[in-house]
């Protein structure tokens, strides 16, 4: 049983759970707020709860830390925005203990965020962050998080709409650096992220085959992915094979550098570049991956076949993605012409056709 007594003018509670003993000040010179603070405290020890005084003790700092290091003991390719949504969080959270993260205060950072100028999918990017720091606090054992307060989203518009047109793309690739040529047709088609073709190598690449492999682990979904590779690619892969042979340098890599000495790292000035002399301005190299997976959807290719090739791991990105041009809803308004006209046809052919009943007077 725990008990209540002084300590200078205020009142503390002391009690025990699993042995140990705990001591609590209730802020207050009153008896009975420090009575009710004990009866709370053994409540939750009686339903087997952390004492809420633990939880006082537990920084935002700690959660942050154990979330960081959750990504990094998972090897997660986005570590990089996760310490930077922490980065943002901690102008308001900073010192908070647990039990004063509350929706109130989350609403503060919202605001405090939208004063900056930060759009609300990267607001939601960052209270994701938060939702699962506490969520992992809360998973602990013993836990470090007593309760998970309520977030609210904020409302986003994630359609995207940069396409490339199949002319636009020819005169783009016309106009880009030799080495870059395959580099682009290649995420034409496939649809990979460039991260992914910057970093495909030789091993995994079988040209016998016609097969290119990404390995299980070394994407952004983690899964693997195979493709393979149409008459156009392949001759592409053949020359860049060639290429790196007659150089006389070994590079893992199968879309090198200007040089033909490593990996590309950056090509924005050639990419920026090549888009004003295309006269296609503003457009980015995502557009061609966004491109890719509408070229498949219109070619016939299955969705799910789609996805695979791309490496796109739900569905949505097909809402996202906007894949409905203005070709196809004039497409669209032809085929429902023709359908509406074929039934124009029908139903006449079949009043012609009917019969013509008198009406009955008889009252059924």
């Amino acid at each position: 049983m725990g008990s209540v007594y002084l300590r200078g003018n205020v009142y503390w509670i002391k009690y025990y759970r699993q042995g140990k003993c705990y001591r609590e000040s209730s802020d207050s010179t009153k008896k009975m707020v420090a009575k009710k603070l004990l009866s709370r405290r053994e409540g939750e020890i009686a339903q087997g709860k952390v004492p809420g005084v633990q939880f006082e003790k537990v920084l935002f700092e700690d959660l942050a830390e154990a979330f960081l290091r959750d990504y990094r003991i998972n090897q997660k390719k986005s570590l990089v925005k996760a310490e930077r949504s922490v980065n943002h969080l901690m102008k308001i959270f900073e010192r908070v203990s647990v039990p004063q993260i509350t929706t109130p205060r989350i609403n503060k950072f919202i605001e405090y965020r939208l004063d900056e100028g930060a759009s609300n999918a990267t607001v939601n990017r960052e209270l994701s962050a938060l939702k699962r720091m506490l969520n992992l606090g809360a998973q602990q054992t013993p836990p470090l998080v007593d309760r998970v307060p309520h977030i609210s989203m904020l409302e986003e518009n994630n359609v995207r709409t940069g396409f490339f047109e199949h002319d636009e793309f020819l005169a783009l690739r016309s106009c880009m650096p030799e080495y870059l040529k395959g580099f682009v047709t290649f995420g034409y088609k496939s649809g990979w992220r460039v991260s992914e073709i910057t970093g495909l190598k030789w091993s995994n690449v079988y040209l016998e085959k016609r097969v290119v492999c990404l390995e299980i682990g070394t994407t952004k979904n983690k899964e693997g992915r195979t493709i393979y590779l149409d008459d156009e690619l392949l001759a592409i892969f053949d020359i860049q094979r060639k290429l790196q042979k007659i150089g006389g340098q070994i590079v893992p890599y199968v879309f090198p550098n200007r040089n033909g000495d490593g990996k590309i790292k950056v090509f924005r000035r050639s990419w920026v570049s090549a888009c004003k002399k295309a006269g296609i301005p503003n457009k980015i190299f995502h557009d061609l991956r966004r491109t890719a997976v509408r070229n498949m959807v219109r070619s016939g290719i299955p969705e799910r076949v789609a996805m695979m090739i791309s490496g796109h791991k739900t569905r949505s990105v097909f809402e996202r993605y906007n894949i409905v041009s203005e070709e196809d809803l004039m497409m669209a308004a032809r085929k429902q012409e023709k359908y509406l006209e074929n039934q124009m046809g029908t139903i006449t052919g079949t009043v012609t056709d009917l019969p013509i009943k008198k009406a009955s007077s008889e009252t059924h």
